[in-house]
């Protein structure tokens, strides 16, 4: 038995769970692992873990610049290097809204070990793929969601029993440094692309308006990660918390428009231009405080700004991970990002990829 193993066998067996009957679920991009826990009275729940030495440290509230670069890329980036207890206190500000996020049934932070409840099975795209859900009626139920969290104002700091944590701002450094991800890591997946300095420079020069825009709107709680492969339909709850939300210790304050993107235009699965409409009218109807039009200039260069970020990432995936399936994700980002080129204000940006990013490439 590995130290770790013994780890989780004690935890469990502390939490009176020694008995629960362990089946491991698949892994994803990240370094954490979840186990079904069948329980001898019928009942599932989850054990999350995540090993904290895997990680670099997560970004504290008053660091500048150059001590997250000195951190490492989690307080770069501001993402929570999987915290358990990051997990348990968004969970509660999720549920202190009314809204679905698994509860905490025991909690060893230190450890990086935590058992939830199991939310099932019934994940959007899953659903949606064996045409088992109404696929706008999901959709439709997610952006609720969003306008309800987005109403409110987020706090800096989330309490919740046994943990704490800090909602940090999702700035212009760690927006910028989302971006740099594919100067860094798409010419190594492909050799078609070759950036010199001054190409990267420029780069940088032109997204610089795009983060700081996407800081100074910086007003809502972002999950960060709001698709549909982090989202479970749960029908027997009513309104917007029939939808499930797992995935989202990375939560930060952000422009509303970042967990909207996410959502209409995912890297996994395909969502029609007309829902994606639908689903921001129904956004907009729920907000009538929002310019419209200035709104949706920020969604476009945010949603760019992802996609280039989320492109850079499948590119490291592959290229220094040998994780080739996050290839087939690769075309639709193209198709999105190249649609929000084309908005008003993004000319220099569509002129910079058409100087350095061949059409052959963007496949």
């Amino acid at each position: 038995m590995s130290e770790r193993e013994a780890q989780r066998v004690d935890f469990l067996n502390r939490t009176g769970l020694g008995d629960a009957v362990r089946v491991p679920l698949p892994g994803d991009a990240s370094t954490r692992r979840y186990e079904r826990l069948h329980l001898p009275d019928g009942r599932s729940l989850m054990l999350m873990d995540q090993v904290g030495a895997l990680e670099s440290p997560p970004c504290a509230p008053d660091w500048d610049e150059d001590s997250r670069r000195q951190a490492g890329w989690n307080a770069l980036a501001r993402l929570s290097a999987g915290k358990v207890e990051a997990f348990a206190a968004v969970a509660h500000h999720l549920k202190s809204h009314g809204l679905s996020a698994p509860e905490i049934h025991a909690l060893d932070a230190p450890a990086g070990l935590a058992v939830l409840e199991d939310l099932g099975n019934g994940v959007f795209a899953e659903l949606i793929g064996r045409d088992m859900a109404d696929e706008e009626e999901l959709y439709f139920n997610a952006v609720d969601a969003l306008a309800r969290l987005h109403r409110a104002p987020p706090p800096e700091l989330i309490e919740a029993p046994g943990a704490r944590w800090p909602l940090l701002v999702y700035d212009a450094v760690a927006l910028g440094a989302g971006a740099d991800l594919f100067v860094e890591w798409y010419p190594r997946f492909d050799s078609r692309i070759v950036l010199d300095d001054a190409a990267v420079l420029e780069w940088r020069t032109l997204w610089a308006p795009v983060a700081r825009r996407g800081a100074e709107g910086a007003d809502a709680f972002a999950h960060r990660d709001y698709h549909a492969e982090n989202l479970i339909w749960l029908p027997d709850r009513e309104g917007a918390a029939r939808v499930g939300m797992i995935d989202f210790q990375d939560a930060v304050r952000a422009h509303p428009s970042w967990d909207l993107h996410s959502l209409l235009q995912d890297a996994r699965r395909d969502v029609s231009p007309e829902l994606e409409r639908a689903a921001l009218d129904r956004y907009f109807a729920a907000r009538p405080d929002l310019d419209r039009s200035a709104f949706m200039a920020d969604y476009a260069a945010l949603a760019a700004l992802n996609e280039a970020r989320i492109l850079g990432v499948f590119a490291r995936l592959i290229f220094r991970d040998g994780k080739p399936r996050y290839r087939q994700f690769m075309p639709r980002m193209w198709r999105h990002l190249e649609a929000n080129l084309t908005a008003p204000g993004m000319e220099g940006l569509r002129a910079w990829f058409d100087r350095y990013v061949p059409e052959e490439v963007r496949l």
